[in-house]
């Protein structure tokens, strides 16, 4: 089935976030869409998928015009979407997923779940899947639910699937398992839209790229194309996407973490007896998949963790049961994952969220009255170090974009002097010409003697920026290796695979541990 979409525009009101976009995807193609953080590609795929209605232009299919009122009449009309964000119900199993919305009911009306675990094996017995129709999807990895998101796509006959950034939560092996899935379902005959924004994985498996900048195509390319090509492409200028650093020159002290154990409140364990050190002037990056310990291990090392045992020492001092004001002032920055949620207060300027951890300093406050011209000048100088693009400080920063966002956080935990740089996600829905300036401004730090962690799910930025790279699983360092480690390795110790013996050779370990 051929899809094409034409003059497509979608405007929020003054915002044009689709300017009259036209796109071809031919059966049995895989087409990638590339574009900026913001660019209008996931909301172009919304429009097709019925959740959102074009203010102008059309859809067609095998030249036939359609209208879509919801994903219902998309779904019925044969396109199928994998979401970044898993729409599944997480009590349920994976046959009661796939049928949710297309039940299949007996003589009596009662759910006829026997065809629907029948259907589920059917789909996965095509592709290889191993995927059991009762297993509960709040107890399957990401891996697993990604599959039964495709199974969910497929069982509705998809001839038009549209994958949304679907590595994100990935290891590289079922990364590579998922792009042998995507070949296989191109050699049937069904077209695919794919939107990434990790250029490797569009080099090795489009066969043809669109490049979206600022709501409208701006080109075609081949993927053949490199890296720097598409990179300027999206970005609109010649971007450097290798990280330049020297080798590392460690001294000595820095951050001690000693048998640290993090509980929920009610008492489950999600950080498990995690030990290592991190000395002034070198990066620590810690990898794995999202859900495995990183988020409560940043927040213990920041004060936000309430059921913490263990030591964690900065430069002799203990960290743990001191407030959060008290660790930032001893020296820590702090780059939340989530900036919306924990780094920024969009209603407020730019200025007042560059002061929001130091709102009490002399240098801002005078008997309790606020240094507005200090401030303004203060924030003007971090406007323009860190490439903010703003009107100016008293632009609210809810009305930014996300990597500038980003840039406020970044600017505001390294404009004072720090010993400890926490970085979480610290590129997350961030454009390319971002993450190479806040990957620039994290190398500077660890080159003036602080002592970084940086913690993400992007092996790309894991092996970038890491002098030494520490792998989670399930709570647990599995290992502490080298930056130069094969990402085969560290995708089987981000799986639970694999762990690293005492002398950091790697070791077979169960998958049940």
């Amino acid at each position: 089935m051929k899809l094409e979409l034409r003059g497509i525009t979608k405007r929020f009101g003054s915002l044009v976030a689709n300017d009259h976009i036209d796109l071809t995807v031919e059966p049995g193609e895989i087409h990638a869409l590339l574009g900026e953080n913001g660019a209008g590609k996931s909301t172009l795929m919304n429009v097709l998928y019925g959740l959102y209605e074009a203010d102008e232009g059309d859809i067609l299919l095998d030249g036939v015009a359609q209208r879509f009122r919801g994903p219902g009449d998309a779904m019925a009309a044969g396109i199928g979407m994998v979401h970044q964000h898993f729409m599944l119900v997480p009590p349920f199993t994976v046959a009661e997923n796939v049928a949710l919305g297309h039940e299949r009911t007996g003589a009596l009306g009662t759910l006829d779940l026997a065809a629907a675990r029948e259907h589920v094996r059917g789909v996965a017995d095509r592709f290889g899947f191993e995927v059991d129709p009762d297993a509960r999807i709040e107890d399957l990895p990401v891996g697993v639910q990604q599959r039964v998101e495709i199974i969910k796509a497929l069982s509705r006959d998809a001839r038009v699937l549209v994958f949304d950034e679907p590595t994100a939560v990935l290891t590289p092996q079922e990364t590579d398992e998922l792009m042998a899935m995507m070949r296989q379902l191109r050699d049937e005959g069904t077209g695919i839209v794919f939107i990434t924004h990790k250029l490797r994985e569009v080099r090795e498996v489009a066969d043809r790229i669109t490049v979206i900048r600022r709501g409208r195509v701006v080109g075609e390319a081949s993927p053949r194309s490199t890296n720097a090509e598409l990179a300027s492409l999206m970005v609109g200028r010649p971007v450097e996407l290798t990280v330049q650093k020297s080798p590392a020159r460690p001294a000595d002290g820095g951050l001690e973490v000693r048998d640290l154990r993090v509980l929920t409140p009610s008492g489950v364990v999600v950080v498990d007896d995690v030990s290592f050190d991190v000395r002034p002037g070198e990066i620590l990056a810690v990898a794995g998949v999202q859900g495995n310990g990183q988020t409560e291990l940043t927040e213990a090392l920041v004060g936000l963790q309430d059921h913490v045992t263990g030591s964690i020492r900065l430069g002799g001092r203990e960290l743990v049961g001191a407030s959060v004001r008290s660790i930032l002032e001893a020296g820590v920055g702090f780059v939340p994952e989530d900036r919306k949620e924990s780094g920024l207060v969009g209603g407020m300027s730019i200025a007042e969220n560059l002061i929001l951890d130091r709102s009490t300093a002399p240098d801002f406050v005078t008997a309790g009255t606020l240094r507005r011209a200090v401030l303004d000048r203060f924030a003007r100088e971090r406007i323009d170090e860190f490439d903010i693009r703003a009107q100016g400080p008293l632009t609210p920063v809810g009305t930014l974009s996300g990597g500038n966002q980003q840039k406020v956080v970044v600017a505001r935990e390294m404009s004072r002097d720090l010993e400890l740089l926490l970085a979480a996600q610290p590129t997350r829905g961030v454009d390319v010409g971002s993450i190479e300036f806040i990957h620039g401004r994290i190398v500077a730090a660890r080159d003036a003697g602080v002592a970084v962690v940086v913690v993400s799910t992007e092996l790309d930025e894991v092996v970038a920026l890491a002098d030494r790279i520490a792998v989670m699983y399930r709570g647990r360092i599995v290992g502490i290796v080298p930056a130069d480690t094969p990402r085969d390795t560290l995708g089987l110790m981000m799986a639970g695979a694999q762990e690293t013996a005492g002398d950091g050779a790697p070791s077979e370990r169960s998958q049940t541990t």
